[in-house]
């Protein structure tokens, strides 16, 4: 199968938690991949936020 995207995310949704995975990387070698806890807080969503954006 051939990939087609070269960055996606993942999210894992508790109650007091997140658990995000970001996969990444060129589409021709094996994505590199990135897992982190955030909580549920407004200062949690928006650190969140800031760490998919970038």
């Amino acid at each position: 199968m051939e990939a087609m995207i070269e960055r996606c995310a993942g999210l894992d949704v508790h109650q007091e938690t997140i658990v995000t995975c970001i996969l990444y990387g060129p589409l021709d070698k094996r994505p590199k991949k990135e897992i982190q806890t955030f909580s549920t807080s407004t200062h949690g969503l928006l650190s969140l936020n800031d760490w998919l954006s970038s």
